[in-house]
């Protein structure tokens, strides 16, 4: 499966973004897919996840409550929305398809990546 990744850009804090992620190749199965960004200097981390294409969401606690992650199943195609935006989440912004039963909430998990899109977001 090919993901292909777009909606990234500078904005200002307090600002919104929605990234896109739309898969081809293959639809999204029923398991679990979701974002992760890498700022400069860091590792890549979690930042949410969805059970294909709408169930059990998980946020990692530095974007609870601002982000939103959802699916467009008749779309193919998986949503991030960014709200109340910080400096801090200034970092590609990475979409990812997991292997089977796993939760993808960890590098390891992930079998397939996005290409990776800029978020900057200015003080």
């Amino acid at each position: 499966v090919q993901l292909q990744a777009s909606g990234g850009g500078l904005v200002q804090a307090g600002g919104s973004l929605r990234l896109s992620c739309a898969a081809s190749g293959r639809t999204y199965s029923s398991g679990a897919v979701g974002w992760f960004r890498q700022a400069p200097g860091k590792e890549r981390e979690f930042v949410a996840r969805i059970y294909w294409p709408g169930s059990i969401l998980y946020y990692a606690d530095s974007v609870k409550g601002r982000f939103t992650i959802s699916g467009d199943n008749a779309k193919n195609t998986l949503y991030l929305q960014m709200n109340s935006l910080k400096p801090e989440d200034t970092a590609v912004y990475y979409c990812a398809a997991c292997r089977g039963a796993k939760r993808c909430v960890e590098v390891s998990d992930v079998e397939y990546w996005g290409q990776g899109t800029l978020v900057t977001v200015s003080s």
